[in-house]
């Protein structure tokens, strides 16, 4: 398990390429951080001496007079202070040393009115950014990994673990066959209800192409959909070296999977090669792509969960993010006199965006600052963000403080939603193969959000000619 602490958005991978500098002005303070944490066990170890004071004092007085008042025996440990009940209800308050001492659900206890925010790592990308995700303290969202590969599931750091179509894989994984993935998922149908009950929000990261990611992702956003979730999907497009088999198996789960959620989100790695140096290893390169699924999730979540100098509330999230479609993910940071418009500019031309932000009618803006964060700058970012997308968008933002910030640092992070048009999405055709057989009906769901009402502006994407009436 992580180590507790919420992560920054400066810090993992892709914080370093965008930073041109490191600093390590954070690291003196730590020591200073943890001084008062000495003082505690002198104030400890005077306390035993006042309860033996007081403890020939208490029992008599009460005892006797309930004796004389109703001539009846009372226990000796009746009136006894309970001193050793705080101790017994404080052990389970503490963080789980291990995944198995978690309780599934207990997010939303710790913070009274706050939504159930999921996250669901699909297959070996998805574990993986699971991992990367707690490995870097994303706090206020429950992880759940989810593979057919048994052995991946024993090195997950998720809260839950979940290996699915055991009677098809016997935990050997799918190889690479996104069918045996989905049929795996269909499997254990029952079994990811039960865990995602009682969800607000869900998450469902994967790696697209491969097996269990490609073929079970859908169905794991059909359940939370169909248990009323926001389901909001952030997967990546595999490598160019990776192969075009890859790439094409990649292409029908993204179809596949965006008919399942509100909101997909689709990072392609290929993008990343014009952002990273030429010396950079294999590894390295899927930690960021790990390491930007992070910052998608928690550029989210955190303007749900967090206070803010703007507050943002989960009905606010969802106005943005329900029935969207396709959407985008920019992330930019600034330093100097205009950061914070070199964050937005940043954000809104990211190499990692398959098209710009034009024509987006709703978009979630995250503005992350230090202390010495401006009102003027919070606008300055806006409206430049405001300026690319569609003149009547809807823009809901929030603007948060992080002291674990650089004070020269600002961070942007925009998700675009409400295209008239889907260039990213692939062809019908690709799509037949990733239905649900008829044989199936408990995962069919009424398609609502296709119905003209919905969307307005699907019929805009075909031009009539003046002479063929409209009906």
């Amino acid at each position: 398990m992580g180590s507790g602490k919420r992560a920054s958005m400066r810090e993992g991978p892709l914080a370093n390429l965008f930073r041109k500098t490191e600093t390590e002005g954070l690291e003196p303070q730590r020591p200073i951080a943890e001084e008062p944490r000495v003082s505690e066990p002198h104030q400890e170890e005077q306390q035993p001496q006042v309860p033996e004071r007081a403890t020939p004092v208490q029992p008599p007085t009460p005892q006797e007079r309930l004796r004389h008042a109703f001539s009846t025996d009372v226990p000796g440990d009746m009136m006894a202070p309970p001193a050793e009940e705080p101790a017994a209800t404080a052990a389970p308050v503490e963080p789980p040393s291990s995944a198995s001492d978690y309780t599934w659900g207990s997010a939303r206890d710790e913070r009274v009115g706050t939504p159930q925010l999921r996250v669901v790592g699909v297959g070996g990308g998805g574990v993986n950014a699971v991992n990367r995700m707690i490995e870097a303290g994303v706090s206020g969202v429950e992880f759940l990994a989810l593979n057919t590969d048994a052995q991946s599931l024993q090195s997950s750091s998720a809260h839950l673990t979940l290996q699915i179509g055991a009677d098809i894989t016997r935990g050997l994984g799918s190889g690479s066959d996104p069918e045996r993935g989905r049929a795996s998922a269909m499997e254990d149908y029952d079994r990811i209800k039960s865990l995602l009950k009682g969800s607000d929000m869900v998450f469902i990261t994967a790696g697209e192409g491969g097996g269990t990611g490609t073929g079970a992702a859908p169905v794991v956003a059909r359940v939370a959909r169909e248990l009323g979730a926001l389901t909001v999907g952030i997967v990546t497009k595999p490598f160019g070296f990776e192969g075009s088999r890859r790439l094409q198996a990649a292409e029908s789960g993204i179809t596949a999977l965006a008919e399942e959620v509100d909101t997909l989100i689709v990072v392609p790695n290929n993008k990343l090669l014009s952002v990273l140096d030429k010396q950079t290893s294999m590894v390295e390169a899927f930690r960021v792509a790990d390491d930007v699924l992070r910052q998608g999730v928690q550029g989210i979540s955190d303007l749900i969960t967090l206070p803010g100098l703007i507050n943002l509330d989960f009905a606010d999230v969802r106005t943005i993010m329900s029935d969207a479609g396709n959407a985008l993910l920019g992330i930019g940071m600034g330093t100097g006199d205009k950061r914070a418009l070199e964050a937005a500019t940043q954000a809104t031309t990211s190499p990692l965006l398959e098209t710009t932000l034009e024509g987006a009618k709703a978009i979630l803006l995250s503005i992350t600052g230090g202390r010495d964060l401006s009102l003027w700058e919070v606008n300055e970012a806006a409206r430049a963000v405001q300026e690319t997308a569609h003149p009547d968008a809807n823009i809901i933002f929030g603007a948060m403080v992080d002291d674990k910030l650089d004070e020269d640092e600002v961070w942007v992070t925009v998700v675009a939603t409400g295209y008239e048009t889907a260039a990213t999405r692939p062809s019908e055709g690709s799509r037949a193969s990733f239905r649900e057989p008829a044989g199936e009906p408990r995962v069919t769901r009424t398609r609502e959000r296709e119905t003209a009402s919905a969307r307005p502006s699907r019929p805009t994407d075909v031009d009539v000619p003046e002479f063929i009436p409209r009906f």
